[in-house]
């Protein structure tokens, strides 16, 4: 969705009305995940993917007869369709694509979570009464209640399951018993994780470069205006020139935020690792020898940081890729970061 609000931006100025096209269910191998999303406007510009292949056409086709006051639409591709070689799911993969409206206003209210860096939450009715059918509702905030459904009131389970898909970072398809039976599809939209990079040494350069190339937000701080200049960094999302100790206190960092502390320098690495430790950073590396890194545990422990806490740091820094220039320890530092990402 971050990157569909530019063109569905532009299209609702233009005037023009929107529909969503989401993948809700894939079995087998599925070329998108569920959670998916294209958008299509009324004038058939598309933005975003739901297959990669030709399964888009008969969706866009779906989407605008659905914005010339068609009913929502819940699509199924699969192994027997005469598209399946074509949009790669001969092998047994099978996708279910949802078309529904895209109201301004709801699409105003994501945009704004969006920007706030806060987690978007919402659902898309798949199923039920005509009325709500294809409706989207927006959570905003951390307490979620059956009041704030509104047009789902009664569904006293429903809260758990929200908190739970926001938890778990994952899309969830749920059926809620009723009469009629309600099924719900709970889409997640997370903020780009962040990079924060203490020390502009020429690692840094390399590393701040490729980690844009994979979307990450990038930060680099370091209190040596020589080397945190916007000569060196000049596509950084952030610079600070500030001491570490300072410049993490007023950042906020997330359990989508990895750290990199590269300077070699205890006075400036160990406060940003302190403090690095003491947040939810989800990854915390430090750059440094293994004898170095022993020195830095004996400093860190005086400090009064405690065993389980030290545990968390990863040094000496990145993979072990045999890496000899700024360019390959950039690689071996994203790729380690990549892998606590994803739990590996």
């Amino acid at each position: 969705m971050r990157d569909l609000l530019q063109p569905i931006t532009d299209w609702f100025e233009n005037g023009e009305r929107v529909a969503l096209a989401t993948v809700v269910s894939t079995w087998g191998s599925s070329p998108r995940p569920a959670g998916s999303i294209m958008a299509v406007s009324s004038s058939g510009k598309i933005a975003g993917s739901v297959s990669g292949g030709c399964v888009e056409s008969a969706v866009v086709e779906r989407a605008l007869a659905v914005l010339g006051g068609g009913s929502p639409e819940l699509m199924h591709f699969g192994v027997s369709d005469e598209t399946a070689w074509e949009v790669g799911l001969a092998c047994g993969g099978t996708i279910e694509v949802f078309i529904s409206p895209l109201g301004s206003t709801d699409f105003e209210h994501m945009k704004s979570i969006i920007n706030r860096r806060q987690p978007l939450l919402y659902a898309i009715i798949l199923s039920g009464s005509p009325d709500i059918l294809g409706k989207t509702v927006i959570f905003d905030g951390a307490e979620v209640t059956p009041d704030e459904w509104g047009l789902l009131a009664g569904a006293d389970r429903l809260p758990d399951r929200i908190r739970s898909a926001l938890t778990q970072h994952m899309p969830q398809r749920i059926t809620i018993e009723g009469e009629p039976d309600l099924e719900l599809f709970i889409n997640t939209v997370l903020p780009p994780e962040r990079l924060l990079i203490v020390g502009g040494v020429h690692i840094a350069i390399a590393l701040a470069s490729l980690a844009q190339r994979l979307d990450y937000e990038t930060v680099v701080v370091d209190p040596r205006r020589l080397f945190a200049s916007p000569d060196r960094f000049p596509g950084v999302d952030q610079l600070i020139q500030a001491w570490p100790q300072e410049a993490l206190s007023q950042l906020e960092i997330t359990s989508s935020t990895a750290v990199a502390v590269l300077t070699h320098d205890p006075k400036i690495d160990d406060p940003a690792v302190i403090a690095a430790l003491n947040s939810p950073a989800f990854y915390v590396g430090v750059l440094g020898s293994r004898k170095t890194h022993a020195a830095r545990l004996e400093r860190l422990r005086k400090a009064g940081v405690e065993e389980e806490v030290l545990a968390r740091i990863h040094a000496p820094i990145g993979l072990d890729l045999g890496a000899k220039s700024p360019e390959e320890m950039a690689l071996s530092i994203l790729a380690e970061i990549v892998a606590s990402r994803r739990k590996r």
